[in-house]
């Protein structure tokens, strides 16, 4: 086999494996993206459409589920992001200081999240995690900062500043601080946010719970 024979196989060998390199990587991701959307399906219908200890029931259940998917894509942030969504959203069912666990949980989920990629899911890790801050009680029992919390939110804003859920809790933190005007604002704007089509209950459940503040901000302002 002359020289150019054996460079011609070569590069034929590159592009093969190359080739697989690549479909393996679409592989995973399209598994992840399947493992997501089962996880932000599953935590709807436990958020909005269960209660009380029905609902606590089904998040230690869906935590299960967390558990099997970071098995699997502990390196994927829209997983991991998922992750902490859920775990806050169970220490803020379960309340009280056996909360706290799953609240830090969370917290170091997130943050290995925008490690990996802040800009996953249109910056929701920092949506989550500025949320976190702001709901977490202080110093000495919790790691809540008020100051960290905006400055999160406000790195999802830029992110995703027409997005339902920072323009939301955003002015949820304005709302708990008594900038009622800033929080009308943002609660207007999320309101007039795009539906996403492949999240109707939960943006069924958002709208909601934006009517709900909006109304609360507005007598206030009068």
């Amino acid at each position: 086999m002359n020289s150019f024979n054996i460079k011609r196989l070569a590069n034929i060998y590159i592009i093969l494996f190359v080739a697989g390199l690549f479909s393996s990587l679409v592989q995973a991701s399209e598994t992840s993206d399947a493992a997501v959307k089962q996880l932000q399906t599953r935590w709807a219908q436990v958020n909005y459409e269960l209660q009380d200890k029905a609902q606590q029931k089904a998040f230690l259940q869906l935590l299960d589920d967390v558990d099997k998917a970071l098995a699997q894509y502990g390196g994927d942030a829209p997983v991991l992001i998922w992750s902490g969504i859920i775990k806050s959203s169970y220490a803020g069912a379960k309340g009280g200081l056996g909360a706290l666990k799953y609240a830090k949980a969370s917290k170091a989920d997130l943050e290995k999240a925008m490690g990996l990629d802040g800009t996953a899911l249109n910056g929701s890790a920092y949506t989550s995690l500025g949320t976190l801050y702001f709901k977490v009680p202080g110093w000495p029992l919790g790691f809540g900062d008020d100051e960290k919390a905006e400055k999160l939110l406000n790195k999802a804003l830029q992110i995703n500043p027409d997005g339902i859920d920072p323009n939301y809790f955003y002015a949820e933190l304005l709302r708990e601080n008594g900038d009622y005007a800033k929080a009308e604002k943002h609660l207007l704007k999320a309101q007039q946010a795009q539906a996403r089509p492949e999240r109707p209950l939960a943006d069924k459940g958002r709208q909601a719970e934006i009517s709900i503040a909006l109304a609360a901000v507005q007598k206030k302002i009068k």
